[in-house]
């Protein structure tokens, strides 16, 4: 994405601001650097072996005062005036939950609808309600030009009008954990049409390319990678966020139900009903963190027999 390329309602007026302080600040820079290699021959020892005190200039004094002060006043004006634009969304702004966890994203959309990376339509305000089920998160979309802080147990929002069609990067800004630099999503901007007819549709989300695996990683490992799964279980017993998936099928645990707590044996129809519902059901001894994922019907049957397979090595 090119440096100035708009692809949002802000990233015009941040570019702008951001390009006329950098010019303004390389500018005093090179003043400062001049006057200092000026002063420094023009009052060298070697020029004035007898030194000599200035006292009282107050012209320069007014000069040197009012200048930076007014140049501070012009970045301020301009910046708060961004901001305050950022501050204030439509009424009419499509509202999606953004829900950040160690080290992952969800998204929930007015129809309850979850997705693991987030879909918006073209040319229509889009307000993001953020929140943190962990630690402090940065929400950040660099071609966008936003970013917010997502502080736990607090609400937060962003919003922007995306101008592009395409996939731009989501980032964490905030070093949450070991696996901070794996917190990756994509805002998917698409055609106002396609999007009504992917919102208005039973599918989880638009038929998306199957990841590509690592080497030496199995197609359904990418998977699991991609959905960010594996930010929270392991697949050798190594004990992490989540239950490792290693021996997890047909082995009992504790886990809290809505209606108590009881001991389960994991089958298939506990994996699908966690995997679809998280909240309906948590083993004990863990954070009850674990997000909706979005998958198809294909997806949740190759990894519930991948987790079997696990299970019976």
């Amino acid at each position: 994405m090119p440096f100035l390329a708009q692809a949002s309602s802000f990233s015009g007026s941040v570019d702008r601001v951001f390009l006329a302080s950098l010019a303004l600040c390389t500018a005093v820079l090179l003043l400062v650097t001049f006057f200092i290699v000026y002063f420094s021959i023009r009052y060298s020892r070697k020029r004035n072996p007898e030194p000599v005190d200035i006292h009282d200039n107050t012209p320069l004094e007014i000069v040197w005062t009012v200048v930076p002060l007014a140049l501070f006043l012009i970045m301020f004006y301009y910046g708060w005036t961004d901001f305050r634009t950022m501050r204030n969304p439509p009424p009419d702004a499509m509202v999606v939950s953004v829900t950040a966890r160690q080290w992952a994203w969800s998204f929930q959309y007015p129809n309850g609808k979850r997705t693991d990376e987030l879909y918006i339509p073209l040319a229509r305000p889009v307000k993001l309600i953020t929140q943190s089920l962990d630690v402090i998160h940065g929400f950040y979309v660099p071609a966008f030009r936003v970013k917010v802080d997502v502080v736990p147990g607090k609400s937060n929002f962003v919003w922007f009008t995306p101008w592009l069609l395409g996939d731009f990067d989501i980032q964490c800004t905030v070093i949450c954990g070991v696996d901070h630099s794996a917190m990756l999503s994509k805002a998917r901007v698409m055609p106002e049409a396609d999007f009504k007819k992917w919102y208005f549709s039973d599918a989880a989300a638009p038929e998306l390319a199957a990841p590509a695996p690592a080497p030496g990683e199995a197609p359904v490992e990418a998977l699991l990678r991609a959905k960010a799964c594996l930010a929270c279980h392991s697949l050798d017993g190594a004990a992490m966020v989540g239950p490792t998936f290693k021996g997890l099928y047909g082995s009992r645990h504790a886990v809290h139900f809505k209606d108590g707590t009881r001991e389960v044996t994991v089958d298939e129809e506990f994996l699908r009903r966690v995997i679809r519902d998280p909240s309906s059901a948590v083993a004990a001894g863990y954070p009850p963190v674990m997000p909706p994922a979005a998958l198809s019907e294909r997806e949740l049957a190759e990894i519930v027999a991948y987790i079997k397979s696990l299970g019976l090595r």
